[in-house]
């Protein structure tokens, strides 16, 4: 039997938590290679159809990483972005994928070695939940119309 390697999508502030990504980068950090990072502006600009389409488009978990509350670049992003989150777990919840899929995290950009904390922490955590129940039904409605 094949080991489950979750697919993780981390929707990065440009500001701090991807510059703290570079950082765990350039201080040779270990974190999973199935975190793919998407920079974002503010982590406010999240809105609920990404994460969603994320998930549609096979994800298996999903964290959106903003700066420090108080601290951020675009005065309350963060905060709008954790709101968010709070709605998209509790729809995943409602729908059956499971709203611990999703996560919402802090983080100042000197913060390398907690950025590749959070990537090993999440990777750990969707592997114990296992595959994404949408992959399976979004690739069987693509077979069906004829796309893969």
């Amino acid at each position: 039997m094949d080991t489950f390697e979750p697919i993780i999508v981390a929707f990065c502030c440009h500001y701090c938590a991807y510059t703290a990504a570079d950082m765990a980068g350039s201080m040779r950090l270990h974190y999973p290679p199935n975190v793919k990072i998407v920079r974002v502006p503010c982590s406010g600009k999240v809105d609920a159809i990404h994460i969603m389409k994320a998930f549609e488009k096979g994800a298996d978990g999903v964290y959106v990483a903003g700066c420090l509350e108080g601290d951020c670049h675009f005065k309350n992003g963060n905060v709008k972005a954790s709101r968010r989150v709070k709605y998209i777990k509790e729809l995943l919840d409602e729908i059956g994928i499971g709203g611990e899929r999703v996560e919402m995290v802090t983080m100042s950009a000197g913060m390398g070695p907690q950025f590749a904390k959070t990537a090993i922490e999440m990777t750990e955590k969707i592997r114990k939940l296992g595959p994404n129940p949408v992959k399976d039904m979004a690739a069987k409605r693509r077979r069906a119309v004829g796309q893969g």
